[in-house]
């Protein structure tokens, strides 16, 4: 199960950081995606568990940066410098699959396990 939390109203500029709390999955990779209203879902961010790698979208490369602590089961999004464009709903998604190609995590289908989604509402 996974819980994703920190979301909610900040102004362009500003910066919030979310959460994932995964329980009963370790040793997982951890994806964020994001859906705006009218729009369909899209990759945001990824860390893997093997090599530990990270991958952005370009969108939000230089503003957001995905993180982990381990020993709590958690996986953070640090957003910073937030756009009226990066307002959505974030969700949290989860895979045991491996795989050395960092793009295939940039899939959807290549998750089996999401969270609840947070909003995130940036104003100006």
């Amino acid at each position: 199960q996974l819980q994703a939390c920190g979301g909610g109203l900040v102004q362009a500029g500003g910066s919030l950081r979310l959460s994932c709390a995964a329980s009963g999955h370790t040793s997982y990779t951890m994806g964020w995606f994001r859906q705006a209203a009218g729009k369909e879902r899209e990759f945001v961010s990824v860390n893997t568990w093997i090599g530990n790698r990270t991958e952005y979208a370009d969108s939000v490369k230089g503003r957001f940066t995905i993180s982990r602590d381990n020993a709590k089961n958690t996986v953070y999004l640090q957003m910073n410098s937030l756009k009226l464009e990066d307002t959505a709903v974030y969700y949290c998604a989860a895979t045991y699959r491996y795989s050395s190609n960092t793009y295939y995590y940039t899939v959807e289908g290549s998750y089996d396990y999401w969270g609840q989604g947070t909003q995130v509402t940036v104003s100006s």
